[in-house]
């Protein structure tokens, strides 16, 4: 039973995403997200602007029950935290809410690989009613599938959840003409082997004319820091990318130095996430809770 937890927690930066890749760090201008009770945490932040209004969706986790969902934090224009609710949920583990604009609609697209599937929601009304719209059938059971309109057409990048090595260390790519498919998988897939910079870590853009992906640095630790993918050549029969440095972590991120794997553009803002490792026993008394309460219920 693993004593050791990574526990997350949220940040909005006041600097564009393209400030941060080419300066290399978060810098320390960041409001925080609140801290969440002992044993819980908010991972995975993506963002929109509505009316004044900035919608964060994020992973809400709790090592109880391990179960993932998505929750939605509303800040004003001068990001103060005026309320926050439970938005989306199933009945397996959902993360990494990636929302965006796209065909006239506001779609969201969360990682559900427990589902054995990778699913597209759309908003229904007031970024609060997402309901399925679309399976996509790709290659493998993606994790952490991140989606970029580029040259006229859907590109997705994604880790297949086939085993840990993979998770963490391949990178594969597909497109479409339209969101609801058909999706082609690339025929190089995986495009890239690396656990250093292969698995999505964010938000896809376009900067001076290149596609940059934010992607984890895994080789010591799952989530252990972010860096930038400088995708230099991209299309049906060829992928060519180069890796950056890390991006540096703000010093007002305290105890949670051990990570950081999303990175996600909101207009001039940028949201990240860090992470801590906690070691403490108490966490290995809520595994044990846990299993006893799932062995009642035999």
């Amino acid at each position: 039973m693993p004593r050791k937890k990574d526990i997350w927690r949220c940040g909005i930066s006041r600097r564009s995403i393209a400030e941060i890749v080419v300066s290399g760090e978060i810098g320390n201008d960041v409001v925080w997200l609140p801290v969440e009770p002992e044993f819980e945490f908010t991972a995975d932040p993506f963002g929109h602007w509505v009316d004044d209004q900035l919608h964060v969706f994020v992973e809400h986790y709790d090592y109880r029950s391990r179960h993932g969902v998505i929750r939605k934090l509303l800040y004003d224009q001068e990001l103060n935290l005026v309320g926050q609710m439970r938005c989306l949920s199933e009945p397996w583990h959902l993360s990494y809410p990636q929302i965006f604009q796209g065909e006239g609609q506001m779609w969201m697209l969360p990682e559900g690989y427990r589902s054995g599937h990778l699913t597209i929601y759309r908003d229904h009304g007031g970024l609060t009613d997402w309901r399925p719209e679309y399976r996509l059938a790709l290659d493998f059971v993606p994790v952490d599938a991140s989606i970029l309109h580029h040259q006229d057409r859907w590109w997705l990048f994604y880790s297949p959840a086939t085993s840990k090595g993979s998770r963490k260390g391949h990178l594969h790519v597909a497109w479409a003409e339209r969101l609801c498919g058909p999706w082609t998988t690339h025929p190089g897939n995986p495009v890239r082997v690396d656990p250093g910079s292969s698995r999505p870590g964010g938000t896809p853009v376009v900067i001076d004319g290149r596609v940059m992906l934010p992607v984890q640095d895994c080789r010591v630790t799952y989530g252990g820091g972010v860096r930038p993918l400088w995708v230099e050549q991209l299309d049906e029969k060829s992928f060519v990318a180069e890796a950056g440095a890390p991006i540096s972590l703000p010093t007002s991120a305290g105890s949670f130095t051990d990570g950081m794997h999303t990175l996600s553009a909101c207009g001039d803002l940028t949201l990240f996430d860090v992470k801590r490792i906690d070691r403490s026993y108490r966490g290995l008394f809520i595994d044990f809770r846990r299993m006893l309460r799932e062995f009642d219920r035999l």
